[in-house]
């Protein structure tokens, strides 16, 4: 079996077409359409149902698309093995979180496409949670506390993490002092979520209530400055509203635990080198300065690779 025609399926099933698979393996579609012909004839089954929309998985062609997927992992694998130093190829599809993303993620992938020209690079800016292993991702860039999970987590920088308010709301309603008072707060949350508090060496935990919730830091931000309720939030969120005492900390004495960015993948002994090279790469620009507390990374001028 050609693993460049499960190399291309896989893409096709990705992509939900011959035309955009085309366009990232950088191939014509007459070429992506022989390679999936060859490939089912030599089955005996149809993976793929095509339409003039696109392309969708057949019950069989999804079963396989799993098989397949991982048979190119470890081609790929194995290809590092052997030719450990030699440029990076294929392609790397890295999740991120939308809220500060697009910030200070976004330069740092962009920076490694630049170094690497050979690599093919697709980044999902989301704050839902994404199924790294369901979804076909590489890995993903995770932020605050990581839970518990089958993923493999690499921290690659501080977060610093504030309970806030606006004046406004604390004028009207009051500051909270200690935990237990978060009770009697508006809280401006994501989803359900535990908040976390540090009381001296013991970490206290709070399940907060409230009628504002979305899924985006920013949308929280503006929430929080509108004076509706507190928001616990990362710092690189509220860095300019609590410049401009649009916002203010409230709680100090009671501090979150310290929060981090974290490079996570799917478990496997050994993770390929394009992964390993991101997370150097953000290690580089995060785990030695705080960048988190606001601005994004400061990235070098662009040079030819």
């Amino acid at each position: 079996m050609d693993i460049e025609e499960l190399q291309t399926f896989v893409e096709v099933a990705d992509a939900g077409g011959v035309s955009p698979a085309a366009l990232r393996l950088g191939v014509s579609k007459s070429i992506v359409s022989r390679r999936l012909a060859r490939l089912e004839t030599e089955l005996g089954v149809q993976l793929l149902t095509r339409s003039t929309r696109g392309a969708a998985l057949t019950e069989a062609g999804a079963t396989f698309r799993e098989h397949a997927a991982k048979a190119c992992a470890e081609i790929e694998l194995a290809r590092e093995a052997i030719l450990p130093a030699g440029p990076l190829r294929g392609r790397l599809r890295v999740s991120a979180p939308l809220s500060f993303g697009p910030t200070h993620f976004a330069p740092v992938v962009a920076e490694m496409a630049r170094r690497h020209p050979q690599l093919n690079i697709q980044t999902c800016y989301s704050d839902r949670f994404v199924d790294l292993i369901a979804e076909g991702y590489d890995c993903g860039i995770r932020v605050g506390y990581l839970p518990d999970s089958n993923l493999v987590g690499r921290r690659v920088g501080p977060i610093g993490v504030q309970l806030v308010a606006s004046p406004a709301y604390i004028k009207a309603y009051g500051s909270p002092q200690r935990p237990d008072e978060l009770a009697s707060h508006q809280a401006l949350m994501q989803s359900t979520e535990v908040w976390q508090f540090m009381d001296g060496s013991k970490v206290v935990s709070v399940r907060p209530q409230g009628r504002f919730k979305a899924d985006n830091g920013v949308a929280l931000v503006a929430a929080a400055v509108a004076g509706l309720g507190v928001a616990y939030l990362p710092n690189c969120l509220t860095h300019d509203s609590l410049a401009s005492k649009a916002l203010v900390p409230i709680m100090t004495n009671y501090p979150p635990p310290p929060a981090g960015a974290y490079l996570v993948r799917p478990p496997g002994q050994h993770p390929a080198r394009k992964i390993r090279v991101l997370t150097e790469l953000l290690i580089e620009y995060f785990g030695k300065s705080p960048h988190f507390a606001g601005a994004a990374p400061t990235l070098p001028s662009a040079t030819a690779p």
